[in-house]
């Protein structure tokens, strides 16, 4: 029998300097053509010189026209989400194992507007664009198969789905319902995760190298932990063999499953305290009063998710570092972070330097982390390496 590639229609760009050539995106005004298609379409790409540069999938609704899927000439269209989801799931083989890892990280892994997360069986995956949600069905099956879940459930309930024209989805799509709370190991930890309520798809799993890594500056002292989410800093600093452990959040329901998870660790005694509050203003308040802590954790939000919002965003990494250094005694350890896009890693550190010389503190890099290892990023597109984690120590 004679198989037909489905025909798709042509993109043509304007020149690209070399730089953007390899860049996963492509902007409207890099496009020379662009046929009139439905968001989320296939497309072959052509490049300004009529060489076929690959196949992406378009918007022509978003500032980012193109989102490309795969390299080259005379790509076969059909399957190409599974390849990629195959591709993806083969080389976390490479990995050490664990009960939760990122299966698919989006432009990371060549599929950009997917991310997969599993949870103990459970898939946690966010649609985030146009085209991984024209794909919904291929996308769907493909995990089934790669990956045979206990069940899959989306969490697309993010706001660059409005960039995108698209409207907030979760709920499951399949195999079973996930429970209330998924238990999983991270290290020496055991953490619950709320796949459906929870923020991202349930646990920042970026952050899991430097979790574990508190525990090697914990032992004996007084950790703060703030914006702490469900606890996974505080846990650590625990199983670390800190005295006491208080961690700090803006989210009741984010400090009742902090306080779980210290519970299932063995820690429910007046040393782990958690406090429902903004972190800027506990951070001030306890700074006013002179309390000192041994490790202070600093794992905010995203400040600023584009440009316009950067300056603003600066200026809050530099308040909060300002008092996070404060807090500590001489010696002391900062745990300070950030996964705003914009800030690369070379501007936060000099935000956080500038917030150390107001502090009037010297302070000696002791790591530099980014993303755990199933969270890869493109060399030539630098938005993709978001997370900076930094471990400072107060020497003077």
């Amino acid at each position: 029998m004679h198989y037909e590639e489905p025909t798709i229609q042509t993109a043509r760009l304007k020149a690209q300097p070399p730089h953007r050539q390899l860049h996963p995106w492509v902007f409207a005004g890099e496009v020379a053509d662009l046929p009139d298609i439905e968001p989320g379409e296939l497309v072959r790409v052509v490049d300004a010189r009529g060489r076929q540069a690959g196949v992406a999938y378009a918007n022509p609704r978003s500032k980012i026209v193109l989102r490309y899927l795969a390299r080259g000439h005379d790509v076969q269209t059909d399957g190409l989400w599974a390849r990629g989801i195959a591709a993806a799931v083969a080389r976390r083989g490479d990995l050490p194992p664990g009960e939760a890892r990122r299966m698919v990280n989006a432009e990371g892994d060549g599929l950009p507007g997917l991310i997969v997360d599993d949870y103990a069986g459970w898939l946690s995956i966010q649609l985030t664009t146009a085209g991984s949600e024209r794909a919904r069905a291929e996308i769907v099956a493909a995990l089934s198969e790669a990956l045979r879940p206990r069940g899959i459930y989306e969490r697309s309930d993010v706001p660059e789905r409005a960039l995108e024209g698209l409207e907030q989805h979760t709920g499951l799509l399949w195999g079973e319902e996930p429970p209330e709370l998924v238990e999983i190991v991270e290290g020496a930890a055991r953490l619950l995760v709320d796949i459906r309520y929870g923020q991202k798809t349930g646990l920042f799993l970026d952050q899991r190298e430097n979790r574990i890594a508190t525990t090697r500056y914990a032992r004996g002292g007084r950790v703060l932990n703030t914006f702490c989410y469900s606890g996974g800093f505080s846990v650590h600093a625990a199983l670390g063999g800190a005295r006491e452990v208080t961690s700090v959040d803006i989210s009741g329901e984010a400090c009742v499953l902090a306080r779980r998870n210290l519970e299932l660790n063995g820690f429910n005694d007046d040393g782990a305290r958690t406090h429902a509050e903004n972190a800027f203003d506990f951070l001030r308040r306890n700074a006013d009063a002179r309390e000192r802590y041994d490790l202070v954790v600093i794992d905010p939000p995203a400040f600023a998710r584009g440009r316009a919002s950067l300056a603003g965003a600066l200026r809050g990494y530099r308040e909060v570092n300002v008092r996070g250094f404060k807090l500590l005694e001489p010696g002391g350890i900062l745990v300070t972070c950030s996964c705003s896009r914009p800030v690369t890693r070379e501007i936060f550190r000099q935000v956080v330097q500038r917030a150390a010389a107001d502090a009037k503190r010297s302070v000696q890099i002791v790591e530099e982390g980014g993303h755990a290892d199933d969270h890869p990023s493109l060399l030539e597109a630098p938005e993709t390496d978001y997370l900076v984690c930094l471990t400072l120590r107060v020497i003077g």
